[in-house]
C-alpha cells in the first residue's frame, strides 16, 4: 500500500508528535529481577518489577492501605469464607479478558510445585468460582488478614500460561525455567517489550489498562549495574534517572550534584543472620558429627560476638537502626519495649562457645549476597571479622543473587544472611514464613534454617486467627518472647531507603521499596 504524500506528510507528524509527548525513564539497580514469572521467587526487587505488569486482587495505595485492584470489593460472608467481586471490563495484555477461571488458576498455581510464593497461600482451603467476576476464598481457619496477605499475589492469565506450557511457576531452586521468565501477559499498567536478563528489561504504557496511571512516563528501561561507583556515575552524568541503593557515602554528593538528590526514608525490611538449626551434621564446618548450631550458648556467642553499632557506624555509615526483633517500625506488633539486643561482649561469646564445648572455636561457611540489600557483602566481612575475635573462622562465601538464592533456598546452607519486609505489614507475617516449622505447604517456607518451637507454632495459628486486637497484639508480644529467648536467627538491622533520582523526576517512594512505574512522571 503506497501513501499518498499529504497522507505521509501527516503520518509523519503524528509520529513526530508522538515522539515529543514520549517520557523514558532509565532505572538502574545493583542487581536485576531473576525471571518475569510472578510467582518465582518471593524478592522484593523481583515483586517490585513484576508488580508494574501484573496486578493482585489487592493492592495497595500510596499510603500503603489496602486499596482494590483486579477485586473492586472484599468481605467476609463467613469467618473462614472471603467473597471477592472482581473488577469487569479488565483485559490481559494480550486481549483476553480477565475473569474468575484466572483467580482460580492463579492460587492454584502460586500453592503448586516450584513457587516461592507458597506462603502467602498456605492458610487457604480452597478457592471456588461463583460466577465469572466473583470468586469465594475458604481459609482453613479464619483469616482477617486474608486481603493484606493477598497483596503480593499476582494473577496470570489461565489461557496464556496453558497455551505456553507455563502453567507451573518457574523453579529458582532447581534451575527450572519456563515461557513465563522471558514473556509476561499481565493486567498492569506496563506490559513488557523486552527482556535480556542482566542486560536490560524494556517495558511500555499499557493503553487499554482498566485504571488511570497517574504519570506520563511511556517507557521504562531497567538496567542492573553492580558496581557501585559506576551506578552513581551513570546518575551524575544524566545517563539514567532513577538509580537504587545509593551508596550511604555517596549519598551527600548526590544531594550536591545539579541534577540528582537522593530520596530518604526508612524501610520495613528486616537483615538478619540464619542458622541450619536441623541437620545432625553441618554441611559447612569443620565440625564433624554434631551441629553446634543446635545448641543456643553457640546461637548466643554468635549473637554477642557481632559489634552492630560498629556496623550501624563505619559500613551504614548511619543509615540503619540495630534491631533485636525480626520487624521493625510500621510492621503491626512491632513493640519498642521487646527491641533490646543483647549486649556486644566478646568475652561473654568466648566464655559460651567453650561452655558448649568449642574452647578454640569451630570453622563455618557464610553465604552472603553482595548485591541485594544496602552493603551487604560488606556486612557480612564485618560479621566474620567479629566472630574471628571469639574464635570462630569464617568462611564467607559471598555471591550476586542470581547464584546466591537458588542455593539458600534450597538450604543448601549452614550460616546465611536474609531480608524481610512482611508484605501484609503485620508480624503474622515473618511469624508464618520466618519462624514456624517449615511443611510443605508452604509454612515456614522461608525459615531457612529451619529453626523450630511447636509452643511459637501454636500462637502463631492462633493469632492468624484472632480477631481481637489486644489480644492478638499480646500473642505477637508473646511469641516474639520465645524467639529472643531461643535465639531463633540474628537480628541485625533495618536498612534505611536511598534512591537517587534526577531532578527532572517525580516518584513515589514506599517504606515497602516497590516501585511503581504508573506514579512516575517527567518534567518537559
Amino acid at each position: 500500500m503506497k501513501f499518498k504524500p499529504r497522507f505521509l506528510a501527516a503520518a509523519i507528524l503524528c509520529a513526530a508528535a508522538l515522539g515529543a509527548q514520549a517520557q523514558t525513564v532509565r532505572i538502574a539497580n545493583q542487581g536485576d529481577a531473576l525471571s518475569m514469572d510472578p510467582h518465582s521467587l518471593n524478592e522484593s526487587l523481583q515483586l517490585s518489577v513484576t508488580g508494574n505488569v501484573y496486578e493482585p486482587l489487592v493492592g495497595r495505595a500510596k499510603d500503603l492501605t489496602l486499596a482494590p485492584a483486579l477485586a473492586t470489593s472484599w468481605k467476609q460472608t463467613s469467618p473462614t469464607v472471603w467473597r471477592f467481586e472482581l473488577r469487569r471490563g479488565v483485559l490481559f495484555h494480550d486481549g483476553t479478558p480477565f475473569t474468575a477461571d484466572d483467580v482460580v488458576f492463579s492460587l492454584a498455581r502460586v500453592a503448586g510445585e516450584g513457587s516461592d510464593l507458597k506462603s502467602n497461600v498456605n492458610d487457604i482451603k480452597e478457592v471456588r468460582k461463583v460466577d465469572d467476576h466473583t470468586v469465594d476464598i475458604e481459609t482453613k481457619t479464619p483469616f482477617p488478614i486474608l486481603p493484606d496477605q493477598l497483596s503480593t499475589t499476582f494473577i496470570m492469565s489461565r489461557k496464556w500460561c496453558e497455551a505456553n506450557q507455563a502453567t507451573k511457576p518457574v523453579d529458582r531452586r532447581k534451575g527450572i525455567e519456563n515461557a513465563a521468565s522471558f514473556r509476561s501477559n499481565g493486567t498492569g499498567p506496563f506490559r513488557l517489550r523486552e527482556r535480556q536478563p542482566n542486560v536490560r528489561t524494556t517495558f511500555i504504557r499499557n493503553g487499554n489498562y482498566w485504571g488511570k496511571i497517574e504519570g506520563n512516563v511511556q517507557e521504562v528501561v531497567f538496567t542492573p549495574i553492580a558496581n557501585d561507583a559506576t551506578r552513581v556515575a551513570a546518575l551524575l552524568s544524566g545517563e539514567i534517572d532513577v538509580m537504587e541503593p545509593v551508596p550511604v557515602q555517596d549519598i551527600e554528593r548526590v544531594n550536591a550534584s545539579a541534577g540528582a538528590k537522593v530520596l530518604t526514608g526508612p524501610e520495613l525490611r528486616t537483615v538478619f543472620l540464619g542458622m541450619d538449626q536441623k541437620r545432625d551434621e553441618l554441611q559447612y564446618s569443620s565440625v564433624k558429627g554434631k551441629n553446634p548450631f543446635k545448641d543456643k550458648r553457640v546461637r548466643q556467642a554468635f549473637y554477642q560476638a557481632i559489634d552492630i553499632d560498629g556496623i550501624q557506624k563505619t559500613v551504614m555509615r548511619g543509615a540503619s537502626k540495630p534491631t533485636a526483633l525480626l520487624v521493625g517500625p510500621g510492621i503491626n506488633g512491632f513493640n519498642a519495649d521487646q527491641n533490646k539486643r543483647l549486649p556486644y561482649d566478646p568475652e561473654a561469646s568466648k566464655k559460651l562457645l567453650a561452655e558448649a564445648g568449642y574452647p578454640s572455636g569451630f570453622e563455618v561457611t557464610l553465604n552472603c549476597p553482595n548485591d541485594r540489600y544496602v552493603n551487604d557483602g560488606r556486612i557480612c566481612q564485618v560479621v566474620a571479622a567479629n566472630l574471628s575475635r571469639v574464635g570462630v573462622k569464617v568462611n564467607l562465601a559471598a555471591e550476586t543473587k542470581g547464584t546466591y538464592f537458588p542455593k539458600v533456598l534450597r538450604r543448601d546452607t549452614s550460616f546465611y544472611m536474609l531480608g524481610w519486609t512482611p508484605t501484609t505489614y503485620d508480624s503474622h507475617n515473618a511469624l508464618n514464613a520466618l519462624t514456624a516449622c517449615p511443611d510443605d505447604k508452604g509454612t515456614g517456607q522461608f525459615n531457612l534454617g529451619s529453626y523450630c518451637n511447636p509452643k511459637l507454632d501454636q500462637l502463631t495459628v492462633k493469632i492468624q486467627a484472632e480477631t481481637d486486637k489486644n489480644k492478638r497484639n499480646a500473642m505477637i508480644r508473646e511469641a516474639f518472647d520465645i524467639h529472643s529467648a531461643d535465639i531463633g536467627h540474628l537480628p541485625l538491622h533495618q536498612q534505611a531507603l536511598a534512591w537517587g533520582v534526577n531532578k527532572k523526576v517525580d516518584m513515589v517512594q514506599l517504606a515497602d521499596n516497590y516501585m511503581h512505574f504508573k506514579w512516575i512522571s517527567v518534567k518537559k
